[in-house]
């Protein structure tokens, strides 16, 4: 990558954000978190390799704090310690909408996602966490809680079939309990904004959720929330491993669907086996 400058640095294109040593400083804090509030359970995570680079494919739950993120991030590093580099891939938005959070989120390891920002992450051996479903994600409606959503997004097929990388899928349950979204008004509000109503168009969510959470009882629009102490159960699945990569396979769009169809398939059925688990 070429030489940033200090401002680009602090915007979430730059892996040498991260800070091991604040991670450690995290770390009681999530464990309190992880044993005390949310109960965690976890497993699955014998599917990840001692070493190497992976990228790992996430649906997250659970509004803006998405809980099962969190805790996610904790079990990486409680297992792997905080030297073994992981980068998260966080949606420019969050930049602009507060950059004080997004600075610690950087040193944590979340960088702009970008596609050359994750190609950087596994050429440099990091692995790289992608949630491509994002607010469509996470403000799904509480009926489509145990449905994978990732919006169709693409980018990380391309990814891993370039750098010739194991997708690694993560799920969970409880998490989308931990707020209940009634449902989605996002046509309704672009509507309004075509008639007049103002709107932040460089960030915006596409999404406008109405939903019922601490801390404002009823939530109107993508806004912050505090997770309700639901347990969440997460899971690790097997690795996902395609039969053609590199360039020319990433640059195969019916090659690309056909590798997107079939990890919302894995992933389907891996939420609907850790459903039953859980209930178990």
């Amino acid at each position: 990558m070429k030489s940033l400058t200090t401002a680009q640095q602090g915007l979430g294109w730059s892996l040498d954000q991260r800070d091991p040593q604040f991670i450690e400083q995290m770390m009681p804090y999530w464990k309190w978190f992880y044993d005390h509030y949310f109960r965690v359970q976890t497993d699955g995570w014998h599917h990840i390799p001692p070493h190497g680079p992976v990228l790992l494919v996430g649906s997250h739950n659970g509004g803006l704090a998405s809980p099962d993120t969190s805790m996610m991030m904790y079990d990486w590093f409680r297992r792997f310690g905080t030297q073994r580099s992981a980068y998260g891939l966080m949606h420019p938005s969050a930049w602009k909408i507060n950059a004080s959070i997004a600075k610690l989120a950087e040193k944590t390891g979340a960088v702009r996602a970008h596609p050359k920002m994750g190609i950087a992450a596994l050429k440099r051996g990091a692995s790289v966490l992608v949630y491509p479903g994002g607010a469509q994600d996470v403000f799904r409606p509480y009926k489509d809680r145990h449905k994978i959503e990732l919006a169709r997004r693409k980018g990380f097929i391309k990814l891993a079939l370039r750098e010739h990388v194991t997708i690694i899928p993560l799920i969970s349950v409880g998490s989308h309990e931990t707020l209940f979204v009634i449902g989605d008004c996002y046509e309704q509000v672009k509507r309004l904004h075509e008639w007049g109503l103002p709107w932040v168009d460089d960030t915006d969510p596409e999404v406008f959720p109405i939903y019922l959470g601490l801390p404002w009882g009823i939530g109107i629009g993508p806004a912050p929330n505090f997770p309700l102490p639901i347990p969440i159960h997460t899971r690790v699945c097997p690795p996902i491993v395609f039969e053609r990569y590199g360039r020319k396979a990433a640059g195969d769009r019916a090659y690309v669907d056909s590798c997107y169809e079939l990890v919302v398939t894995k992933m389907q059925q891996g939420l609907d086996q850790l459903v039953i688990d859980s209930e178990k």
